[in-house]
């Protein structure tokens, strides 16, 4: 019986150049593998391809040099060794993260817990095009996620306690928009230049500086045959419960107005940036 190929690449295997070969796409959620995986993973590369795998732009592996006939058994090796497969064409893909506050001082909130719970809700559903998610956990931006469908980025909203300040103007030098100033003998906020990085929170040394951490959305971005930067339309959301309001408002736009094989973006330019936005603002008002 002939190899249904859209299946298979559905599944995660991608034809190769070379006759019957296939590349292996598999499940990473916000680039964290154990090394239980690893090891798995590298087994399988030594057993049935020819012992090396590629590391993706987005934090995916693949196993290249998959025989046809070998497909089931790697599967099911994979499976026993905690490796899921991943998908390919038009659904939701693999969730890209940073390390976030977990791991590095410059993160507001935590990405690879994100990261799974995105994961969870939304990987591998079927939409008109692929949809792309990416989670960073400051302004330093290391995941680009304007370059997604759907990007996430950590912040905070910053206040000053007076009481607690003791002028030392720590904050003053490392915020990198000159949005705070000493004036008459205390600290001033020009809240419109502040961009919620929540630096003058981490280098304060008395705590005058209180951020609640929260996420900055991005709209339609994509990087391929076509770049374009993603938007925000939405102010910081601080609740998990409004971010995910959030993220089905968009993949919901998305399936109600794009044609098969268009991009977010598109769809969204062609019906119109006010209608995203006041679907957008709807969901969170919801």
């Amino acid at each position: 019986m002939a190899a249904d190929y859209a299946a298979l690449k559905k599944g995660g295997f991608m034809r190769q150049v070379q006759r019957d070969n296939f590349s292996v796409r598999l499940a990473v959620v916000g680039g964290n593998l154990t090394a239980e995986q690893l090891a798995t993973i590298a087994g399988i590369s030594a057993k049935y391809g020819d012992g090396h795998v590629h590391l993706t732009s987005r934090q995916g592996v693949e196993i290249p040099f998959i025989k046809l006939a070998d497909i089931d058994a790697v599967k099911s090796e994979l499976e026993r060794g905690g490796v899921s497969v991943g998908v390919c064409g038009p659904r939701v893909r693999t969730v890209t993260a940073c390390q976030g506050v977990d791991v590095c001082p410059s993160g507001c909130v935590s990405t690879y817990a994100l990261a799974k719970e995105i994961s969870r809700r939304y990987f591998g559903r079927e939409l008109p095009y692929k949809f792309k998610f990416g989670v960073t956990g400051c302004r330093n931006n290391c995941l680009k996620a304007e370059e997604n469908d759907l990007g996430i980025k950590g912040g905070m909203s910053v206040e000053w306690i007076k009481d607690d300040c003791i002028l030392c103007g720590v904050c003053v030098k490392v915020c990198r928009e000159d949005a705070i100033s000493m004036e008459d003998g205390g600290i001033k906020l020009d809240a419109p230049k502040c961009n919620q990085c929540g630096r003058c929170v981490k280098s304060c040394p008395t705590g005058a500086w209180k951020g609640e951490p929260g996420y900055l959305l991005s709209f339609g971005g994509m990087f391929g045959n076509i770049i374009a930067q993603g938007r925000e339309v939405t102010p910081i959301i601080h609740d998990s419960d409004a971010l995910f309001r959030a993220a089905d408002a968009a993949i919901e736009f998305f399936a109600a107005n794009a044609g098969a094989g268009e991009r977010f973006r598109s769809a969204i330019e062609r019906a119109g940036w006010d209608a995203f936005k006041t679907h957008v603002e709807a969901a969170l008002d919801a």
